[in-house]
C-alpha cells in the first residue's frame, strides 16, 4: 500500500513537472497546449511519447558553438567572402539571415552540375571515387547493403587500398536495416566508419526521433556531392512506386569548403576527432558568377534557419516560387505565408507524388491541399514514379536544395544541410526541369478536390494532428 502511494506521488509529480517544464519553454501554444492535454489526460502513453518526440532539443548541445565557430574560422580563406554586395540586393537580408544564425558563409565562383536520376549521379560519383588521391568524405541517412551499396562499398575499399584516407557517417535509425557485418567489411580495410547518433536500444532513448538526413560526399576538397539522393537500388531501378524522380547536384569550386566544414563537424561530434588541415580546404579558384550558401540546420541549433530561410523566399518573392518536395506538412508560419503570397497575386506551384511511399504522411499532405488551393496555389501531382525532389525556385533568381523535405520533421527534428544558389542560370535550368516535370503530373482542381468522400477527409484531418511526428 505504501509503495504504491510513494510510486502514485513520484508519478503525478513526474508529470506536473513536464507540465510546468512545457510551459516554461514558452512554445507556440499549437505545440503546448496539445502536450499538455496529453500528458495530463493519457498519462502513460503522453509521457512515452513526449519522451521521444516532444522535448525541445534546442538547448542541448552536441558541438559546442565555440567549436562551430572555430570550424567555420577554418574555412575562411581567399574565395570566401563577408561582403553581401556580391549578393543581389533583394537576397542580401536572406544571406544576412543565414549568416548570422548559421554562420553560412558566402562562397563565389562555383559550379553545379544537376543529377536528375540515380544512373548518372552514381556514374559521375564513381569516377570521382577512382580519380580521389588525398581522401573521400561521405555521409548518407539511407546505406543500404544492395547493388549499389555493395558497389559504392567495393569502390571505396579498393581506394582504401590505394592510400586514400576515408571517412563514412550513416545514419543508425535510416540506415537499419543494414547489418553490422556490411560496415564491419570496410572497417576491416581501416576505413574508418561511425553510425550517427547510434540507437541500441530504441525503447530507452529519444535519439531515435533526432536524426541525421544529410547526404554529403566530399572528394580531395575539390569536388562535393549534395541533394535528395541516399545509398539504395531504388534511385537507379526504381521499386514498386517505380523510379524515383530526386535531383543531386556535382559542385565544384569554393562551394565544396561548405560541405567540408558540414562533414567534419558532423565528424567530430560522432569520433571526438578534430580534423584539420590545407589539405582539406586546398586552394580552389573561382570559375563562375554562382554565389552560394551552405547552411546546416538541426534540432540543437538556436534557430529554426531552414524555416525562417523559406519564409523569407515565400514572403518576398516577386514573380513565382515553384517547390518540389514528396511530403508536404508546413509548419503554421510557412502554411500562412504560402497562402499570403497566392492570394496577393504570386505563382505558386507546388508539386507533390501522387503515391507516397509514407501513407500516413501523404494522408496528412492531402489535409493541407485544400486550403492551398483556395488560395491560389497550384498543386501537381507526380505520378511518374516517386517524386523524391526537395527544391524550391524563386524569380528565376533563386535556388534552394539539399536534403529538407518541406515538413515539421526536416525543419524542426532532422539535421539537415541545403544550398542557396544565386544565380539566374541555374534557377532557369531548374525551372525548365519543374516545367519539364509537370508534363508528368495531373494538376489538381479545387471542384475536383472538394467531391472527395467525407471518411476520407476525415482521415485526413485526422492524420494533420500528428504532422509534427510523421
Amino acid at each position: 500500500m505504501l509503495l504504491s502511494i510513494i510510486f502514485i506521488v513520484l508519478y503525478c509529480s513526474t508529470i506536473v513537472g513536464l507540465v510546468l517544464l512545457i510551459l516554461l519553454e514558452n512554445r507556440n501554444p499549437l505545440k503546448t497546449i496539445p502536450w499538455v492535454i496529453v500528458l495530463l489526460f493519457i498519462p502513460g502513453i503522453g509521457l512515452i511519447f513526449y519522451y521521444f518526440f516532444g522535448r525541445d532539443n534546442r538547448r542541448i548541445r552536441i558541438i559546442s558553438r565555440r567549436m562551430f565557430k572555430r570550424f567555420r574560422e577554418e574555412i575562411k580563406i581567399e574565395n570566401q567572402s563577408q561582403d553581401l554586395k556580391i549578393i543581389p540586393s533583394q537576397y542580401q537580408p536572406l544571406a544576412r539571415l543565414l549568416n548570422n544564425s548559421n554562420y553560412s558563409a558566402i562562397f563565389s565562383g562555383s559550379n553545379a552540375t544537376i543529377y536528375t536520376n540515380g544512373k548518372d549521379k552514381f556514374e559521375a560519383l564513381f569516377e570521382d571515387f577512382e580519380n580521389a588521391r588525398h581522401h573521400i568524405h561521405l555521409q548518407y541517412y539511407i546505406f543500404n547493403d544492395d547493388k549499389i551499396g555493395n558497389k559504392v562499398k567495393n569502390i571505396l575499399i579498393k581506394k582504401a587500398r590505394e592510400g586514400v584516407k576515408i571517412r563514412v557517417l550513416y545514419d543508425d535509425v535510416g540506415s537499419w536495416d543494414t547489418k553490422n557485418k556490411f560496415f564491419n567489411e570496410m572497417k576491416n580495410e581501416g576505413i574508418e566508419v561511425y553510425p550517427y547518433l547510434k540507437v541500441a536500444f530504441p525503447i530507452l532513448t529519444s535519439k531515435v526521433n533526432y536524426r541525421n538526413h544529410r547526404k554529403i560526399v566530399v572528394i580531395d576538397g575539390k569536388a562535393g556531392y549534395i541533394g535528395g539522393m541516399n545509398i539504395a537500388d531504388r534511385y537507379v531501378e526504381g521499386n514498386k512506386l517505380g523510379l524515383w524522380r530526386d535531383v543531386h547536384f556535382r559542385i565544384t569550386g569554393p562551394g565544396v569548403y561548405g560541405l567540408q566544414a558540414s562533414f567534419l563537424l558532423d565528424w567530430y561530434a560522432i569520433s571526438n576527432i578534430l580534423v584539420k588541415g590545407k589539405e582539406y580546404y586546398p586552394e580552389l579558384q573561382a570559375s563562375s558568377d554562382m554565389k552560394m550558401q551552405i547552411a546546416m540546420t538541426g534540432p540543437t541549433s538556436q534557430w529554426r534557419t531552414l524555416m525562417q530561410a523559406y519564409i523569407f523566399c515565400i514572403t518576398n518573392a516577386k514573380k513565382y516560387i515553384y517547390i518540389q518536395t514528396p511530403y508536404f506538412l508546413p509548419t503554421d508560419a510557412l502554411n500562412q505565408a504560402l497562402q499570403m503570397a497566392a492570394l496577393g497575386g504570386i505563382d505558386i506551384r507546388l508539386m507533390i507524388p501522387k503515391r507516397s511511399d509514407t501513407k500516413s504522411a501523404q494522408m496528412a499532405t492531402y489535409s493541407y491541399i485544400d486550403k492551398m488551393l483556395k488560395a491560389g496555389v497550384k498543386v501537381y501531382l507526380y505520378n511518374n514514379g516517386f517524386l523524391h525532389s526537395k527544391t524550391l525556385l524563386v524569380d528565376d533568381a533563386l535556388t534552394s536544395f539539399g536534403s529538407s523535405n518541406f515538413d515539421f520533421r526536416s525543419f524542426e527534428h532532422n539535421f539537415e544541410i541545403n544550398a542557396f544558389v544565386y544565380q539566374e542560370d541555374l534557377a532557369l535550368k531548374m525551372k525548365e526541369l519543374f516545367l519539364q516535370d509537370i508534363n508528368d503530373c495531373e494538376e489538381i482542381t479545387f471542384s475536383i478536390w472538394r467531391k472527395r468522400p467525407i471518411t476520407r477527409r476525415l482521415s485526413e484531418s485526422f492524420m494533420r494532428l500528428f504532422a509534427p511526428l510523421l
